[in-house]
């Protein structure tokens, strides 16, 4: 199962849309995991138009309309891995700790709000990924996303994909 993973898209607000990579990689996926921060429900309606199957989060930018369409916290499985989607885990110091105290019981964290790509493991096990943005890259060196395959309840080939500047 392959995932591409993605967060604070910002659309149309940092940019009009997604790069054309990464609809190229929303198209050829399994799961399209998007952690929050949309903006605008209409790249809500164009990512469930063009995914497989699509997972995503409400983030502290989104309205009362993608609230209503999104859960705060998503919870799934996938090939036997054990997912949980959140938009925002707090800040840098001990989110290691915190995460792996509230999402223990599942395999894999996926977070944004910070922009910032994270790939780490909580004590207890659980990983943590955030993508990054593809649209809006703050002070990070490159506008981010992620892809993975999931098979028989494991992660692996977390693939961090740096962007071209717009």
């Amino acid at each position: 199962m392959d995932l591409v993973i993605m967060a604070d898209t910002h659309v149309p607000k940092r940019a009009r849309d997604l790069p054309a990579a990464l609809w190229g990689a929303v198209e050829a996926a399994d799961v399209v995991v998007h952690a929050g921060d949309w903006v605008d429900v209409a790249l809500l309606d164009a990512l469930e138009a063009r995914s497989r199957r699509l997972v995503g989060v409400y983030g502290n930018n989104d309205g009362p309309e993608l609230r209503a369409r999104l859960p705060e916290v998503a919870r799934v499985e996938l090939d036997g891995l054990r997912v949980a989607v959140v938009h925002e885990t707090g800040p840098k110091a001990r989110r290691d700790e915190r995460c792996a105290a509230t999402y223990g019981d599942y395999d894999l964290l996926v977070f944004g709000h910070s922009h910032i790509p994270w790939d780490s493991v909580a004590p207890g096990g659980l990983r943590l990924l955030n993508p990054g943005s593809p649209t809006d890259r703050r002070a990070q060196p490159h506008a981010t996303y992620l892809t993975a395959r999931v098979a028989a309840g494991r992660l692996d080939r977390v693939e961090l994909h740096r962007l071209p500047p717009r």
